[in-house]
């Protein structure tokens, strides 16, 4: 079968495009026929070996596909890695039937993105009608996926993106007002896009400056739920008592801990493939590479030169 294999630690140049013997399946598993793979800011990570988890070499990355199994049925479901090949390997019990109405591109949105903006919205960050939820990298997977599930559930959303383009985007999903990524003015424009009042909640994955301006916009008893950082930069570091002055919460999010868990995962999955198949949620397809070019991809998502979500096609 046609991978991408990395055998050596570093960026998107570290991955080749490589014939490897097709996976063999253990206790549980069962061998996929890939259709469609998911790039996510996690599989940028695991090529560097900075994810939370520590990867081993060599390897095969990506941690989400689309495929056939040997009874023929379509399935989403995440890979633990090997998800960049044209076979994988995954777990009877993790795979998620996908619906007739619902395609494979449409599918991977809600694996990783679509379940992250469920849980960041809803299971950590308590979002409730009526509050204001600022949304950093709006037109990226999570963001497009955000701006309508906040929007559904009542919520005025401020989205932040760095372009004029990805500002229309989140406009056009719904974003009740749209903000310039410009960090060296972000806390101003956050405050002013609020009508001059801290918000209630933050869904923020970029780190650094990022970070410092919207935990300064959090109004008391505000939420800052950090899912990523994209920047590779440390925010600065916080004393608990800055967080006590403003009665701030801050949660981190990492959907690791949903897998496995029929409620948590496979329940609000199915959810949101039910809004997908009801035209009440639309994913945003931004681009599909074939596996071939997996290097330029990944430039291109670090680069910050994508939107919505990403795919692989593992027939070229």
């Amino acid at each position: 079968m046609k991978a991408i294999q990395i055998t050596a630690f570093g960026g998107p140049e570290s991955m080749q495009f490589v014939d490897l013997p097709d996976p063999i399946p253990g206790q549980g598993q069962e061998v996929i026929d890939v259709t469609s793979i998911g790039i996510n800011y996690a599989d940028t990570h695991q090529t560097e070996n900075s994810y939370l988890s520590p990867q081993r070499l060599p390897l095969v990355p990506g941690i989400e596909v689309v495929g056939t199994t040997a009874l023929g049925v379509r399935v989403l479901t995440p890979v633990a890695s090997g998800g960049y090949a044209q076979k994988a390997l995954a777990y009877s019990a993790a795979m998620i039937a996908i619906p007739d109405d619902v395609t494979d591109e449409q599918a991977l949105c809600m694996l990783v993105q679509g379940s992250t903006a469920w849980h960041i919205l809803k299971t950590v960050g308590h979002v409730k009608a009526g509050e204001s939820v600022v949304i950093h990298a709006a037109a990226g997977g999570v963001g497009t996926i955000a701006i309508q599930l906040a929007k559904m559930w009542g919520a005025k959303v401020i989205a932040v993106a760095s372009t004029q383009a990805k500002r229309d985007l989140a406009k056009s999903l719904g974003a009740d007002v749209v903000i310039d990524a410009d960090q060296e003015k972000l806390h101003e424009s956050i405050l002013e896009a609020n009508n001059g009042k801290q918000v209630d909640l933050v869904l923020e994955m970029v780190g650094g400056k990022t970070f410092d301006a919207s935990l300064e916009a959090l109004a008391p008893f505000g939420r800052l739920i950090t899912y990523g950082m994209a920047s590779r930069t440390a925010p600065t570091v916080i004393h608990p008592g800055s967080l006590m002055g403003g009665s701030k919460t801050i949660t981190g999010f990492w959907l690791s801990h949903c897998f496995g868990s029929k409620t948590l995962l496979n329940d609000v999955i199915a959810e949101l493939f039910s809004l997908v198949e009801s035209g009440k949620l639309k994913p945003i397809i931004g681009a599909t590479f074939g596996l071939s070019q997996a290097v330029e991809a990944h430039k291109a998502m670090l680069a910050r030169g994508t939107t919505g979500k990403i795919t692989l096609n593992p027939a070229t």
